[in-house]
């Protein structure tokens, strides 16, 4: 979700909310359909989220957190023991450590980041096909880059921000037709505009 002017939050970090009711329940919907929602740190960190189906019916994913310099607390909402799997994405080396029952996996990282296709491994031979990358901005732009996606929605709210952080930032291209242009479709959800992209290709 982010404004018009490719905003995900103000200059301050406050971002609740940009989009609309409906699209919270769109996000909600997504995440009933997954096996597993993964975050940040640093969006784990800024909106202390749960990352459950609350807004709609449906089943509770696993949750997720890539976290390589074990900076979240024991205490953050999303390793909650409410029954679903948990799990810390980090790397060898102190880290803090997680409640009980939460899930540990181990990744090798470079320049403090872990490889999105690692992580998208490793998940998946834990059983989890299913993956919605939440966000936050920085670590929907890895996965992009990375080409760990197949399918992007960027639910765009008809309002600027004017400064803050960008929705989307990859690495520059030198010309615009190197660009590459994606299948899409646009669906209305009451004033915002969610495009679906397919990144399959």
């Amino acid at each position: 979700g982010q404004s018009l002017d490719g905003r995900v939050a103000t200059a301050t970090g406050h971002s609740k909310y940009i989009n609309c009711p409906a699209g919270i329940e769109h996000l909600h919907r997504l995440r009933a359909l997954v096996d597993i929602v993964v975050v940040g740190v640093g969006t784990a960190l800024a909106d202390n989220p749960q990352l459950t189906v609350r807004q709609v019916a449906g089943p509770q994913p696993a949750r997720a957190v890539i976290d390589p310099r074990g900076r979240l607390g024991a205490n953050a909402r999303l390793f909650a023991d409410d029954g679903v799997r948990r799990l810390l994405i980090t790397t060898d080396g102190p880290r803090a450590t997680p409640p009980p029952g939460v899930e540990v996996i181990t990744l090798p990282a470079e320049d403090g980041n872990i490889a999105p296709s690692d992580i998208v491994a490793s998940l998946a031979s834990a059983g989890m096909r299913r993956i919605l990358i939440e966000g936050g901005a920085d670590t929907v732009s890895r996965f992009i880059a990375a080409r760990c996606l197949d399918r992007l929605h960027v639910n765009v709210a008809p309002v600027m921000l004017g400064a803050g952080g960008p929705g989307i930032e990859l690495p520059p291209l030198e010309r615009a037709d190197q660009a590459h242009r994606m299948p899409v479709r646009v669906h209305k959800i009451e004033d915002d505009v969610l495009f679906d992209c397919d990144l399959s290709d």
